[in-house]
């Protein structure tokens, strides 16, 4: 397995240039040198900026220069502070992951996929001459699995055509089921030495997103300790998810979660990488800040615990708000711990 050398300890910069109202009040106050400064003194390598293309593109898909004034930006932030950076495509013309908007033609409309191919031409002229300090994700959390063979022909003819302006710098590439670890192993083959295969790992799901309302059939009210038997996180997932956890498949009901599960998650996901000779990163994990912070802190001690052990890159979600801010006041009594793992 290659590694994926700069991008070890990371952080999201959600809710900044992506899932937001797109306002410039909001590009202007969001996120500053500030914040870059305090994820630097964490120890971190790198920040993962999610872009909308709102930020980038008029509804006609003309350039918007000023929206390209903010990456630039960030860029400077990042270089000044020596840190590394991901650029995440986190919804494009035709497609987004949020449950509210889902796929709006991008899989079957090719004047969608010229126009993503195009923009990701123009990020590799503006940005492919720094592939020692960015990095380029194609699309965050491509969702049904009925998208893997047209998203494998999409993201193949992408990264050609990226290569013919920036043939080095470094890619990654995510499948179905929102980034699975499943979805690893029908991705299309690397096309060459770097492309990084990107996962998410929110899992387990029941606990990571309790009581989250943009959870389908979530019950907004429901709450659990991260140490609770397998059975009942399967009972849990089934009666807030309308379905069983199926990777709980397997281990004693009566037991308490225990670091197993990770190791057994992450081992699927490095024998593809093994397998094919190829850089793996989990580009978002964390906790929801409705789960107590120190049910928290157990958690990204076992998850991060595992990561260590396979040599496997990350950047937890978020820095700042979106309903998992490390920053955010709830986290006070934990933060330091989990910044020294995570």
């Amino acid at each position: 397995m290659r590694k994926f050398d700069g991008y070890s300890h990371g952080i999201n910069l959600g809710g900044w240039l992506s899932q937001c109202d797109h306002s410039k009040e909001r590009y202007d106050s969001f996120i500053s040198e500030e914040d870059i400064k305090t994820i630097k003194s964490w120890g971190l390598d790198h920040v993962r900026v999610p872009v909308d293309y709102n930020l980038v593109e008029d509804e006609d898909g003309n350039y918007k220069e000023e929206g390209f004034t903010y990456i630039d930006k960030l860029i400077k932030w990042v270089a000044n502070n020596d840190l590394n950076l991901v650029l995440d495509l986190h919804k494009t013309y035709g497609y987004s992951f949020d449950s509210g908007e889902k796929e709006s033609g991008f899989f079957d409309n090719e004047d969608y996929q010229e126009r993503f191919y195009k923009l990701w031409e123009e990020f590799s002229r503006r940005y492919g001459n720094l592939s020692n300090r960015i990095c380029f994700e194609l699309l965050n959390e491509v969702t049904d699995k009925e998208y893997c063979d047209k998203w494998n022909d999409i993201s193949t003819k992408c990264i050609k055509r990226i290569r013919a302006i920036a043939p080095d710098i470094k890619i990654l590439l995510g499948g179905y089921y929102n980034n699975s670890i499943e979805a690893l192993k029908d991705l299309a083959l690397p096309l060459d030495e770097n492309i990084v295969y990107n996962f998410h790992c929110y899992e387990p799901l029941i606990f990571t997103h309790q009581g989250a309302p943009w959870v389908e059939k979530m019950n907004t009210f429901f709450r659990m300790p991260f140490e609770s038997r397998y059975g009942d996180y399967d009972k849990y997932s089934y009666e807030n998810l309308n379905r069983f956890s199926e990777v709980m498949v397997g281990y004693d009901k009566e037991k308490l979660i225990g670091i197993e599960y990770f190791e057994n998650l992450m081992k699927e996901a490095v024998r593809v990488a093994e397998e094919r000779n190829v850089a793996l990163y989990c580009g978002e994990y964390g906790v929801i800040n409705l789960a107590r912070p120190e049910d928290a802190l157990k958690w990204y001690k076992m998850i991060c615990t595992c990561f260590d052990k396979y040599g496997i890159g990350r950047a937890a979600w978020s820095f700042k708000e979106m309903d998992f801010g490390l920053v955010d006041d709830n986290m006070d009594q934990v933060r330091d711990q989990i910044i020294s793992i995570m």
